[in-house]
């Protein structure tokens, strides 16, 4: 009896800070879900342990890299499962563990709030309405997307098949996790308006972040938005542009893509391989058929990523921004800090941006150092692994099948990281600095 008083002494002695919670929660899930996909009313055909938690771990991070076939591997059961894990990867356990909270009426503490506001990265006022209207935002989209994708492919599929086809695939897109019901995702579509429109802005609209959407939805016109409501809205336009014209020029002459199509069905595949990089993994073209060229340029995209508090993962775009800003602010002898939209970036910010950027690099390089040590695989289809799962995206060269029980825990590992953060690892086991000393300015040659 006092050894039982004493381990639940020591389990209350335990205190966890928000980014450890967070953490140790996704971690706990992956593992749930994979159980739950080794279950025999699971699987159509047998399913070994270490795949059915890298399938759960790519569902919950909302990647979609997958060892086995979703359709032919797991039933209908199993499915659901997956797009349990999408759901809830996507928009946070802890957004679904409050709602839980308020439906059987509890009290929302101060700790669930500090955990909300890490996960949602905003103010801790208002959190338990913010997170009813992302659970409203969510739903309402998913709602629109599935009616309308419903339209196009019930009359090809019939009515169930149809309507399930169009709900998986939704709730994939917005949820920016790249699994599809097809072995070559949307390949079969590439040329289809309808298709390409719904999925792409599905994608766009989970990518922005649930922050951008609320500011969106309450805002009377762009001035009154946030500056990273802003910068996240332009940022998001100028590099889709962009990214689908490079596409477009880089693979209009090849066979394998693009050569073969219809000058519609060039413009409609750069327009989807240009906007699901970023975070989703859906492709209409074969990826590992694209130029290397196409390839180094989609692993920048996927390295980038979508927006903070989005269901998309990488370095995310306004931390790129914040780069350029900074770069370019110091280029042009600026002694000051970088500007945008009539608005200072404080140096708190632009640190923050190099941590995370360079705490990505790192994990990538010894992941990647691991992979060319386990696997017999080149080093331009590990590279793309890596970042793909880094990315949360879920774009594959067709390595993913073929790694070693080492190489998949590595992967693994590279989704979760996605997930959370990097900064967030980091944080969640570093010290907090108790004295502030300056120290004297010293000169370090660099360049």
């Amino acid at each position: 009896m006092d050894l039982e008083k004493l381990i639940r002494h020591r389990i209350r002695s335990v205190k966890l800070n928000p980014p450890q919670i967070l953490g140790i929660g996704f971690l706990i899930l992956i593992l749930l879900g994979g159980l739950l996909l080794k279950l025999p009313i699971s699987t159509k055909e047998p399913v070994s342990w270490i795949d059915a938690f890298f399938t759960s771990a790519s569902a919950t991070t909302v990647t979609g890299l997958w060892v086995v076939d979703t359709n032919t591997a797991y039933t209908l059961f199993g499915q659901f499962v997956i797009l349990g894990l999408i759901h809830t990867g996507g928009l946070g356990f802890m957004t679904f563990a409050i709602l839980i909270i308020i439906v059987l009426g509890k009290r929302i503490g101060l700790r669930q709030r500090l955990i909300i506001q890490e996960q949602l990265q905003t103010p801790i006022g208002g959190i338990v309405k913010l997170v009813k209207r992302v659970l409203l935002f969510a739903l309402a989209i998913e709602g629109i997307g599935v009616i309308l994708l419903s339209i196009r492919w019930i009359p090809e599929m019939g009515f169930w098949k149809g309507l399930y086809y169009s709900l998986f695939h939704i709730i994939a897109a917005f949820n920016n996790a790249g699994f599809a019901l097809w072995p070559d995702s949307l390949t079969k579509y590439v040329g289809d308006p309808v298709v390409n429109l719904i999925i792409t802005l599905m994608i766009i609209t989970g990518g922005l972040g649930f922050t951008v959407l609320h500011d969106l939805w309450y805002s009377k016109n762009f001035r009154s938005l946030t500056l990273h409501s802003k910068i996240m809205i332009v940022g998001t336009i100028i590099i889709n542009s962009v990214s689908i014209l490079i596409i477009f020029l880089l693979e209009m002459d090849n066979p394998n893509t693009l050569g073969d199509l219809s000058a519609s069905g060039k413009w409609w595949a750069s327009y989807f391989q240009g906007i699901s990089p970023r975070t989703a993994g859906f492709n209409t073209i074969p990826t590992g058929d694209m130029e290397e060229s196409s390839l180094i340029f989609t692993i920048l995209l996927m390295f980038i990523g979508a927006g903070s508090v989005s269901t998309g993962g990488g370095i995310k775009l306004t931390t790129f921004i914040i780069i350029l800003l900074a770069v370019g602010t110091f280029l042009k002898q600026k002694k000051q800090n970088p500007n945008v939209f009539n608005r200072r970036i404080d140096v708190s910010i632009v640190y923050r941006a190099l941590a995370i950027v360079i705490t990505s690099l790192t994990f990538i390089f010894l992941a990647l150092f691991t992979l060319l040590i386990t696997e017999n695989i080149p080093l331009m289809p590990l590279l793309f692994e890596v970042v793909s799962a880094f990315g949360t995206v879920g774009l594959s060269m067709g390595a993913t099948g073929s790694l070693t029980f080492i190489g998949k825990i590595v992967i693994m590992f590279m989704m979760y990281l996605g997930l959370i953060g990097p900064l967030t690892i980091m944080l969640s086991v570093a010290q907090q600095e108790k004295e502030k000393i300056r120290y004297p300015s010293g000169d370090v040659l660099t360049g």
